[in-house]
C-alpha cells in the first residue's frame, strides 16, 4: 500500500524473498515487489499466500514447490505506480542477493529510462536483506535532507556489516531442492547433522556441520554467532520458518538477552525462504559493531 506522502524524497523498494513484515513494511512505506512460488503447474505471487502451504504441499505431494524471481514486468509495474504516487521522488531498490537470483538484473532492466530509479545489491537474501532494509527506512526518517547518493552509501556500509547464518531442521527441502544428495541426506538425518549456512558475498555458504538436537542448537547458535561476529548488541534479527517449536523461539530470546541484546526482531520467512530452508529452520542476522552509525 503506497501512502502518496508526496513529501518523500526516497522511497524503498524490496523483493517480497526479503520477508520484511508486513507491518514494518507499512510502518516505513517500503514497497515490496513479488516473487513467485509454482505448486506444480500453478504459480502464485510470494506473500499472497501462508507459508505453512509450502510444507504442506510438499508432505502431501511429495513435489517441491519452485521459486522464481520478480520480472522485468513486476519491477515494472511497482516503478509505475511509486513513480505515479511520488513524482519528485527516487526510488531505491535494496536488492535480494544478485548472486542467487536475476532479481537485481531484471530490476535494471526494467529501469532503462526511468532515471528516477537506483538498485543497489544488498548481497543478502530473507531476514539479511531485511535488516539492511528496515535499517535504511530507518536512516531515511531521521535524515529526509538525503539525497539518493548519500543513501546508497548509507546502505553499502549497512550491507558491508551485515552478517547472517541459518541451520535447517531437517534435510528433506534442501534433497528435494537437488542441493543435497539423497545419501547425505539420509546419513545427516540419522545422525542428527545440521549444515550451518552463512552468505559470504551474495552466496549461500555451508561453513561447517552441527550436530545434535535442534532445541540445543539454537541458543548456541545465538550465542556464538553474536561473539564471533562481534555483533551490535542493539537489535538481532532472528529467523524462522514454520514449525520451528516454542521452546526453541524462547530458548533464541533467552541467549540473546543474555548476551546484552536489547531487541530482537522475529523474521517469518515467506514462500521463497521456507522452500529452500524447509519447516522448523532458524537462523540469525545481525550488523558487525563497527557498521552502527551511518
Amino acid at each position: 500500500m503506497i501512502s502518496r506522502d508526496h513529501t518523500k524524497r526516497i522511497v524503498l523498494l524490496a523483493e517480497s524473498g526479503s520477508d520484511v513484515p508486513q507491518d514494518v513494511a507499512r510502518q516505513y512505506d517500503i514497497q515490496i515487489v513479488p516473487m513467485h512460488i509454482t505448486f506444480d503447474t500453478v504459480s502464485k505471487p510470494d506473500g499472497t499466500f501462508p507459508s505453512e502451504d509450502i510444507v504442506r504441499f510438499y508432505k502431501e505431494t511429495h513435489i517441491l514447490p519452485k521459486t522464481s524471481c520478480s520480472t522485468p514486468q513486476d519491477f515494472s509495474n511497482a516503478f509505475d505506480a511509486i513513480h505515479a504516487a511520488y513524482p519528485e521522488a527516487k526510488i531505491l531498490h535494496l536488492a535480494y542477493s544478485a548472486a542467487t537470483t536475476a532479481s537485481y538484473s531484471n530490476a535494471r532492466l526494467a529501469a532503462k529510462g526511468r532515471d528516477y530509479v537506483t538498485s543497489v545489491d544488498t548481497k543478502f537474501a530473507s531476514a539479511g536483506q531485511a535488516a539492511i532494509v528496515i535499517r535504511m527506512a530507518r536512516l531515511l526518517e531521521q535524515h529526509p535532507e538525503w539525497d539518493v547518493a548519500t543513501a546508497v552509501t548509507a546502505a553499502e556500509s549497512l550491507v558491508a556489516h551485515c552478517r547472517m547464518c541459518f541451520i535447517p531442521a531437517q534435510l528433506e527441502f534442501l534433497r528435494a531442492g537437488g542441493r543435497l544428495t539423497n545419501a547425505a541426506s539420509v546419513v545427516g538425518t540419522i545422525l542428527n547433522i545440521h549444515p550451518l549456512i552463512e552468505m559470504k558475498d551474495g552466496i549461500l555458504v555451508a561453513t561447517r556441520k552441527l550436530r545434535g538436537k535442534m532445541e540445543r542448537l539454537v541458543p548456541k547458535l545465538v550465542t556464538n554467532y553474536i561473539q564471533t561476529n562481534h555483533l551490535g548488541k542493539d537489535e538481532i534479527w532472528l529467523i524462522r520458518t514454520p514449525g520451528l517449536p516454542d521452546s526453541s523461539i524462547a530458548a533464541a530470546e533467552e541467549a540473546a538477552r543474555l548476551q546484552g541484546v536489547k531487541t530482537v526482531t522475529w523474521i517469518r520467512t515467506g514462500g521463497v525462504i521456507t522452500t529452500h530452508g524447509g519447516p522448523g529452520a532458524f537462523g540469525v542476522v545481525g550488523f558487525s559493531q563497527s557498521e552502527g552509525r551511518v
